[in-house]
C-alpha cells in the first residue's frame, strides 16, 4: 500500500525552507568552488587567497550565528569548530601568501 501524494514527498515550500536555511555553507562551497576555478585557471594566488577568506568566512559564521542558523556549518562544539576553523584559514592565508606561484 503506497502513502497518498501529500504524505510520500514533502511540500514544496517545506523543502525550500529547509535549502534557504542552508545559506552559510552554501555560501562558503560556492566561494571554494571559485577558489578552484581559479587555481584551475592558473590565477594561483588569487584562488589560493580566496580559499583562505572563505575558511575565515566559514570561521566567523560558525562563531557568529547560532546553532540553528549555521545549518551544515555545525560539525562539533562551537568551540572545536571555531578553533579548527580559525586554525585552518589562518594557515591557509599565510601559506598562499608566502608560497611563492608557479611559474
Amino acid at each position: 500500500m503506497t502513502p497518498s501524494g501529500s504524505e510520500a514527498t514533502p511540500s514544496s515550500s517545506h523543502s525550500r525552507r529547509w535549502w534557504a536555511r542552508q545559506w552559510p555553507i552554501t555560501l562558503v562551497l560556492a566561494l571554494v568552488g571559485l577558489s578552484l576555478v581559479l587555481i584551475a585557471t592558473n590565477h594561483f594566488r588569487r584562488g589560493s587567497v580566496l580559499l583562505a577568506a572563505s575558511v575565515i568566512l566559514a570561521f566567523f559564521l560558525r562563531l557568529m550565528l547560532p546553532g540553528r542558523e549555521a545549518g551544515f556549518l555545525v560539525v562539533r562544539s562551537r568551540r572545536v569548530d571555531v578553533i579548527v576553523l580559525g586554525i585552518l584559514g589562518i594557515g591557509l592565508g599565510i601559506f598562499s601568501l608566502w608560497v611563492p606561484a608557479p611559474s
